[in-house]
């Protein structure tokens, strides 16, 4: 869940609402970051700890191989760690999470988009070959279970901006497919 100071930040970002626009995008950040402005961190940690955290299997697995494979750790996880050690990439040592949780494959583009700390950047069909086969096949289920969970408001916001968001990045990717043909 996000720590007080990342709330803070979301809930101080700029504003688009002056711009009038009906874009998906822009509607799912003004949402997002009125919630993160309405909700205290407790009440965000609750909603976590109902959606991905559990005894038993939580709500939510946001998992490309239980997507894609119908478990957990299974050959996505294993293709994609090839992929990411072609790369150059590799799990921060100490992490809990999988490689294929779907905030550590954004982690990833992030850093395919701008090479991070002192890495290299990826070129932008490096980009949409992984986008295309990590995110894109599953990521819109896992957003859509993410939003069907009652009681969920921040996670909710968090999967339409992801949805939105993931939208543009394909729509991105089509146009430069287009240019590059013509």
């Amino acid at each position: 869940a996000p720590d007080d100071a990342l709330l803070a930040d979301l809930a101080a970002a700029d504003s688009i609402a002056c711009q009038q626009t009906d874009h998906p995008l822009d509607i799912a950040w003004e949402k997002l970051i009125l919630t993160a402005s309405i909700l205290d961190q407790y009440a965000i940690q609750d909603e976590f700890n109902a959606l991905f955290i559990s005894v038993g299997t939580p709500q939510v697995n946001p998992y490309a191989s239980l997507y894609l494979a119908g478990f957990l750790n299974e050959k996505p996880l294993a293709a994609l760690r090839s992929e990411l050690a072609r790369l150059g990439l590799a799990r921060v040592p100490g992490t809990s999470e999988m490689e294929d949780h779907l905030g550590a494959l954004c982690e990833t583009m992030r850093l395919l988009i701008n090479g991070g700390s002192g890495g290299k950047r990826h070129s932008l069909e490096s980009q949409k070959l992984f986008f295309e086969k990590h995110i894109a096949p599953w990521a819109n289920r896992c957003l859509d279970d993410i939003r069907s969970v009652s009681g969920v408001n921040f996670y909710r916001q968090v999967a339409d901006f992801a949805q939105a968001f993931f939208s543009v990045e394909a729509q991105a990717f089509e146009i430069e497919d287009t240019n590059t043909v013509s």
